[in-house]
């Protein structure tokens, strides 16, 4: 199916001017990231009060209900609030440090090796360096026009502030019923990894092909739609004004708080557990299941095309997690065993590039429990593989992962993606009997994997 490229997409691939040239004109000076590490109940409801009443960026986890005594809580403090909290927490006698001393510089290093790299508007796309919404759609176009034997771009809708919702079919042409694989990056705007892991899958599906038997198999038996940028307005937003921006860019009528977390706006146990009914907390659902034109576009063609879709991956960031369903709920998927052999095959292959670790498991237990999630929504349509990739790193960088690390980073995760693709071409056969999960006293289960 084929686009029309029309009006909208000579808007947006105007000559990129990004406000980010004066790096977000100061906006994170002085501002400081704590890990902080709460030792028992008693210290975690004493940080959600110290928390709740500041107003704090949460980076991991993203609510202040969720905080645990069994997790370290990463948070983003402005500069006007770093020392109230080093004192609350020095007074509290609550274990923390201090990993990122000045949020600015970060970003401004960031922005450096950007600069210093070659880079020619007429040269080789740059796929170890991150890029904004506009480069990303001229690259699109550009690989619709070079690759068109392998390569298809057409749009599934409109975001809210209109801006095209473009997808790619990757795969040899031929067959009208293949298998279909759905991969969409960038639903959370600050993750930039997954837009370039996006990117740079498509890359190397398309340069591996023609010496590379796996692949060949891959693209021959299967298609692949890949979405590089899911909340394209939130993405633009996270380069141009807030570099920590979450969430898509609705507006509310009553709020002047903007935005739906995307990944709490699907119609699956929908602002229960792990989710927020407030519109400005960052895990906000929405008015109602897919309020959200990006989420609704998405949902509607997956809807279309479940008989044909097999596994759907969607790419986060950072935990360096595998994760798969239930989200809402500490229970067995009925495939159970289908799904955590894909998994373990996945982070075994992502091991071998670089002897990196990932977490695997349900996302309820292995992450926390979350409701109106893509993953659980994808699993109740039909769609028997569901996996939520968290990417690197595990808190170190946080968000402002370095560009130095897009090449092994997605090196590794394509790996990964490869294997659960490939298990789509042979039977798992399972009972649907529930998983016996050992429970601990948290309610949560004990069932952690490593690799």
């Amino acid at each position: 199916m084929k686009v029309d490229f029309g009006w909208p997409f000579r808007l947006f691939l105007l000559p990129c001017v990004i406000v980010c040239s004066g790096v977000y004109k100061n906006r994170y000076a002085g501002d400081q990231v704590f890990r902080i590490s709460p030792s028992d109940d008693e210290e975690v409801c004493t940080l959600r009060n110290i928390l709740g009443n500041m107003k704090v960026d949460l980076w991991r986890p993203n609510s202040v209900s969720l905080i645990s005594h069994n997790a370290t809580v990463d948070v983003h403090v402005k500069r006007g609030d770093t020392r109230p909290l080093h004192a609350a927490l020095k007074r509290e006698r609550i274990q923390y440090s201090v990993f990122i001393t000045n949020l600015q510089q970060e970003i401004e290093k960031q922005r450096r090796r950007r600069s210093s790299r070659k880079r020619r508007s007429d040269g080789p796309y740059d796929y170890e360096v991150y890029h904004s919404l506009e480069e990303i759609q001229r690259w699109m176009l550009e690989m619709n026009t070079t690759q068109s034997d392998l390569l298809d771009m057409f749009s599934i809708g409109k975001s809210y502030e209109g801006r095209p919702l473009y997808v790619l079919q990757l795969g040899k042409r031929g067959r009208p019923q293949k298998k279909a694989v759905w991969i969409d990056c960038g639903v959370h705007a600050r993750e930039w990894i997954g837009p370039a892991f996006c990117q740079w899958f498509v890359k190397e599906a398309l340069n591996s092909y023609r010496y590379d038997p796996a692949t060949r198999r891959l693209l021959n038996q299967l298609n692949f739609y890949i979405m590089p940028v899911f909340n394209v307005d939130g993405y633009h937003f996270s380069w141009t004004t807030d570099r920590f921006w979450r969430k898509t860019r609705s507006k509310n009528p009553k709020f002047h708080c903007r935005g739906v977390d995307a990944n709490r706006n699907w119609k699956v146990k929908w602002c229960e557990e792990g989710a927020s009914s407030h519109p400005c907390d960052d895990t906000y659902c929405g008015p109602h299941p897919e309020s959200e034109p990006e989420v609704k576009a998405v949902a509607k063609f997956l809807r279309k095309h479940k008989k044909r879709v097999k596994a759907y991956i969607s790419v986060h960031a950072y935990a360096q997690m595998l994760l798969y369903p239930y989200s809402y709920k500490y229970a067995a998927i009925p495939n159970f065993n289908c799904v955590e052999s894909a998994a373990q095959n996945a982070v075994t292959a992502l091991y071998s590039a670089y002897g990196v670790k990932y977490r695997y498991g349900p996302a309820s237990t292995t992450l926390y429990v979350s409701s109106g999630s893509s993953i659980d929504w994808a699993y109740r349509n039909g769609i028997p593989y569901a996996f939520a990739f968290e990417l690197r790193d595990t808190g170190y960088f946080g968000f402002l992962l370095p560009e130095t690390l897009i090449n092994p980073t997605c090196t590794e995760t394509t790996r990964a993606v490869k294997a659960i693709a490939s298990g789509l071409l042979k039977k798992c056969y399972t009972d649907t009997g529930a998983f016996p999960y050992i429970r601990t006293d948290s309610g949560h289960d004990d069932k952690r994997h490593t690799i």
